[in-house]
């Protein structure tokens, strides 16, 4: 912060500190979370939520801080490919855990892919909704 610093520089700086501690906080929640849960879909679940959340924070703060318009878009651009990647994977880890074994079937509340599943082992269509 400079000298001369306005009370506007000072509410986006505190602002900016602010969005950094929490984001920060959020991604070391969920590297913690990858290290400590017991299975597979709780690990996802570690890995997509917080990580996306912690990730916007962070470049809101970086947006924030920069103080111009023109390095929004590039962090916009940035934050919606985490946003419709991390989801996508996260599905397509879960499936291919599932149709392994690696997950632990009795955990789930309601299993909807054992049928789809089944079916594609029989070498049979899958039937419409």
């Amino acid at each position: 912060m400079s000298p001369d610093a306005t009370g506007v520089d000072l509410v986006i700086d505190s602002v900016t500190a602010v969005f950094l501690i929490v984001g920060a906080l959020m991604s070391l929640g969920a590297a913690i979370g990858l290290l400590r849960f017991p299975d597979l879909m709780s690990r996802m679940h570690a890995a997509t939520k917080p990580q996306v959340l912690g990730l916007f924070l962070m470049l809101a703060a970086i947006g924030l801080q920069m103080r111009t318009w023109w390095v929004w878009p590039v962090l916009l651009v940035a934050w919606i490919f985490q946003l419709l990647t991390a989801p996508v994977s996260a599905h397509m880890v879960g499936r291919s855990a599932y149709r392994t074994k690696h997950g632990h079937r009795e955990k789930l509340t309601k299993d909807e892919l054992e049928a789809v599943v089944q079916r594609a082992a029989a070498g049979q269509e899958p039937s419409e909704p």
